[in-house]
Order: C-alpha cells, then sequence, then structure tokens
C-alpha cells in the first residue's frame, strides 16, 4: 500500500516546477496519488504567482491521481498543512508531506512507504523524516537511526500518530519544567524553547514547533536516514520562515535503505551527531558576520528588483 503525498504550494512557480519535477521523477510517483493544496493570495501583490503556480499543477504530472485543492481565501502555511495533513490522513492512514521547496531524490517515496511499512504497528515510532543534516562523519552514523526531534522538511506519518497533534501550545507546555525544556532543545543546542515562545508572543505561527510539542509529549520518535532524501531549495531567503543560509545544504541520497533500527530507541551517535551540528552550524564570528553580509545585500537587490 503506497501512502498518498500531500503537497503545499502559495506563490513561488520556480520552486513548485522543480519540486514537482523531482517528485516526478521518482520511481513510485506514477503509481502514487497525490493532493496539491493551493493557498490563496494574501495580497494583490501574491495575485499573478499564486496563478502561475496554480497553472504549474494543473500540467499532466506523471502521477497516478492528482487532486488539487485550491482554497478560496488564504489559510497561511500553518492552517493550510494542519487542515490538509488532517483532511488526507484521515482517509488514508499515512501520509507523506511535502511542501513547495523541497526537492526529493528519485529514492524518496520508496524510502517513505517503505519506513511506513515497517514501523505501522509501533506507538512509539510517530514520523518518518526525509531530511538529514549535513553532520560531521556521517559514515559513522547507522543506516537509518531514531532522533527525538519531528522534521518539517519532508516527512510521512500515520493517522494513528496524527491524532496526538495539539494545536494547543498553552496545552502542550502546561507541564514543562526545567529538564524537560533542555531535553526538548537537545541540551539547549538548538533554538527550540524560543520557537516555542516566539509562537507564544505572535511572533511565528509555526505548525511545525507544535507537532515536534506533541511527539515529544507522547515520548514518540523519528526514524532519520543517514543520507538525506530532501534538499530544501527555499534556503534562499523565498520561504516562510527561511533566509538565505546554505548550512543545511545536503547531497541527495542515490541508494535505498536496507537496514532499519530492530530497537526503537534514541541513537546515542546520531544524538551527539546532530547536537554537534546544532552548536557549531553557525560557523565562527567572522562566518555569521559574512553570511549576515551577503544577507543585507541579497535584500537590497531583491528591494532594487521590484521597484
Amino acid at each position: 500500500m503506497l501512502a498518498p503525498i500531500a503537497l503545499f504550494v502559495y506563490n513561488r512557480p520556480v520552486h513548485t516546477r522543480k519540486t514537482l519535477q523531482a517528485l516526478e521523477a521518482n520511481r513510485l510517483a506514477d503509481q502514487s496519488e497525490i493532493y496539491i493544496f493551493s493557498d490563496a493570495a494574501k495580497t494583490a501583490d501574491d495575485i499573478d504567482d499564486v496563478n502561475s503556480v496554480r497553472a504549474i499543477i494543473r500540467e499532466p504530472w506523471k502521477f497516478k491521481h492528482i487532486y488539487i485543492i485550491e482554497r478560496g481565501q488564504n489559510k497561511g502555511l500553518a492552517n493550510s498543512v494542519i487542515d490538509g495533513v488532517t483532511q488526507v490522513v484521515q482517509k488514508h492512514g499515512r501520509i507523506i508531506v511535502l511542501e513547495d521547496d523541497l526537492e526529493t531524490s528519485r529514492f524518496a517515496l520508496t524510502y517513505f512507504n517503505s519506513a511506513l511499512n515497517q514501523y505501522a504497528e509501533n506507538e512509539k515510532v510517530m514520523q518518518i523524516a526525509g531530511y538529514m543534516y549535513p553532520v560531521e562523519n556521517p559514515k559513522s552514523l547507522p543506516e537509518s537511526f531514531f532522533f527525538r526531534v519531528a522534521s518539517s522538511w519532508g516527512w510521512a506519518t500515520w493517522d494513528r500518530a496524527w491524532k496526538h497533534f495539539n494545536p494547543d501550545i498553552e496545552e502542550l507546555t502546561k507541564d514543562f519544567k526545567r529538564l524537560d525544556i533542555k531535553a526538548f532543545s537537545v541540551d539547549h543546542s538548538e533554538n527550540f524553547w524560543k520557537q516555542v515562545k516566539q509562537f507564544k508572543a505572535g511572533k511565528i505561527n509555526s505548525w511545525a514547533i507544535r507537532w515536534y510539542l506533541s511527539v515529544f509529549n507522547q515520548q514518540g520518535l523519528v526514524l532519520y536516514p543517514r543520507n538525506s532524501y530532501i534538499q530544501n531549495t527555499g534556503t534562499d531567503g523565498s520561504g516562510t520562515h527561511s533566509d538565505v543560509d546554505q548550512v543545511y545544504k545536503v547531497q541527495l541520497a542515490k541508494t535505498t535503505i536496507r537496514k532499519y533500527p530492530a530497537l526503537v530507541e534514541e541513537d546515542p551517535i546520531a544524538f551527539s551527531a546532530i547536537k554537534h551540528f546544532y552548536k557549531n552550524r553557525k560557523g565562527t564570528f567572522f562566518e555569521r558576520l559574512a553570511r549576515f553580509i551577503e544577507k543585507k545585500i541579497n535584500q537590497r537587490k531583491a528591494k532594487k528588483a521590484l521597484r
């Protein structure tokens, strides 16, 4: 049984086409159903790009069946994902989730479906992650492993796990203590708790941080591949929550996974490797300064292009 794909698109025609082209090249694409959720324009400035995206998704892509859901009003990314995932996973029992800036390896659908079958009945496994960080010495990691953090860059899950998703961040964090915050933020190596505070302050509207909280509160685990099946092409400053950033760039996997963990427990070697990546991904002061200057230059160029 192949999981349906849910693809969420908005106003980036170039990214959308690249995402669909890579996905269509997957070995199981022509046997897979895909639901494409197209959000409506938020402002008049977005209308032309939204219409361009809607023209692209209506092209004759080579999937088993394409269901196009065009929103009449702008829901925003978070609400669109929550609503769309809930609809599809309740109907089919499982789902593969992508956004319009995610390029897939041609083995991605094979990986997602194989892993979904492998852990379908294991309540502790709550998500299959497609993206893997470019950690140092990746060959030291097993071919696939479990890690606590839920991923938003290409993932899959089951209805049994998504039922635990709670959109109420106050309820999700009401029993959190200092040790919980430490564990949730991977020993304070990543800013996940900062994202929680930003959400509470109304500065961001993230479905992903609430999904991670939901998984964390269930003591759930996420399966990760050693070699990434997803490349995020949205770290060019075009995404809802992303700036220009090359530190997450990876080489896409060129093979399928042959071995899955027999024990459903967090891998300590992978934990240390990812924690090290979190802590050091921003580089030295001078490397951060260079990226900051590059970001400002790109922002000025973008403003001039719009004039």
